[in-house]
C-alpha cells in the first residue's frame, strides 16, 4: 500500500471527500488499492472508466478522477461491456457489491465471465446487503443473521470464486480487506490481463454483520476475516479439519484465451466492417 511520499491524489476527486462509507467498512481498503494499483500502472486517468451499480460499493466511482458511471442495481456489467465494446482502448474497472455481482445481477456476471470480455471486475463481499438495511445476501453465510434472517439463514451462499471459474472467466483471485498489500497486487494483475477478470474482496461491516452477529467493530472483523480464510497454496500444510468452514485465498485461475472485443474486430474486418480493438 502507498507508504509516505507515494501521493494518489492524481486518481482522486478531493473535493468529493470524506466518503459516504461507515466507520470501519472494509469498502474504503478496497477503494485504496484500486487507487494504488493505478499509480502501480502508472495509467493515464483520462483512459480510466470506473463504474458501480447499486449499493455500498456502487459509490466508488465518486471517488476517482476518472471516466465514471453510476448505474443501476445488478446491470452494471451489461453497462461495462457496452462501454469496452464502444471504446476498446479504455480500462474499464466495475465496483460490484455481492449482491450487485450475484443476486439481481448474477445473469450478466456468469455472461461476462463466458464471453471473456476485457473488463475487470471487484467485487465487495461484505456478506450483506449493507446500504439498504442488512438484509440476507447470496453471501450470507449459513446460519449467520441479517435483519430478513433474525433467527440464521437457512440458504448456502454463493462461493464467487467457483462461479466465477465455472462461467469461465479467465483471472480470478480473492483476497481480503485484512491483506492490504494483497489488494494492489491481484487488481494490478486484472488490470493487465486481456479477459474478463474477477477479485472478489471479503470486506468487514461492522454497522450490519458484524453488530448482528455480535462479531465486534472493524479490528474484531478483521481478525474474524484473517481466522476464516487460508492461502490457497497452503492447502498441502492444513488438515482437513483445519479447512472446514474456511475459504482459500489467492489466484485460482490466470490463463489466456480468445478476447471478446479483439474476436469481434476479426469478425467485422472479416466482413468488410473497420471495428477496432
Amino acid at each position: 500500500m502507498p507508504r509516505i511520499g507515494e501521493d494518489l491524489t492524481s486518481y482522486l476527486r478531493e473535493g468529493m471527500m470524506p466518503t459516504v462509507w461507515c466507520p470501519g467498512c472494509g469498502h474504503g481498503n478496497i477503494f485504496r488499492a484500486i487507487a494504488e494499483s493505478f499509480r502501480q500502472l502508472n495509467l493515464d486517468p483520462s483512459r480510466i472508466a470506473v463504474l458501480g451499480g447499486i449499493g455500498c460499493s456502487g459509490r466508488t466511482p465518486f471517488y476517482f478522477n476518472t471516466n465514471a458511471m453510476h448505474t443501476t442495481h445488478g446491470r452494471v456489467l451489461a453497462f461495462a461491456t457496452g462501454l469496452k465494446l464502444a471504446n476498446p482502448r479504455l480500462t474499464v474497472i466495475v465496483a460490484m457489491g455481492d449482491g450487485d455481482a450475484l443476486a439481481i445481477g448474477a445473469g450478466h456476471f456468469v455472461h461476462a465471465a463466458r464471453r471473456n470480455i476485457d473488463v475487470t471486475a471487484i467485487l465487495y463481499n461484505n456478506s450483506i446487503y449493507g446500504m439498504t438495511g442488512g438484509q440476507e445476501a447470496p453471501s450470507t453465510p449459513l446460519a449467520f443473521r441479517s435483519t430478513t434472517s433474525p433467527f440464521g439463514n437457512i440458504e448456502p451462499a454463493f462461493d464467487t470464486v467457483e462461479l466465477a471459474m465455472a462461467a469461465g472467466a479467465t483471472y480470478v483471485a480473492r483476497t481480503t480487506t485484512f491483506d492490504f498489500d494483497d489488494m494492489p497486487r491481484y487488481i494490478s494483475e486484472a488490470i493487465l490481463h486481456p479477459g474478463f477478470s474477477v477479485v472478489e474482496i471479503l470486506s468487514q461491516c461492522p454497522t450490519y454483520f458484524g453488530r448482528l452477529n455480535q462479531l465486534g467493530d472493524a479490528p474484531e472483523l478483521l481478525k474474524y476475516e484473517r481466522s476464516q480464510t487460508f492461502l490457497a497454496e497452503n492447502t498441502p500444510l492444513l488438515t482437513k479439519a483445519e479447512m472446514v468452514g474456511k475459504r482459500p485465498l489467492g489466484v485460482f485461475r490466470n490463463e489466456i484465451r480468445p478476447e471478446y472485443t479483439k474476436e469481434y474486430a476479426k469478425l467485422c474486418q472479416a466482413h468488410g466492417g473497420t471495428y477496432h480493438a
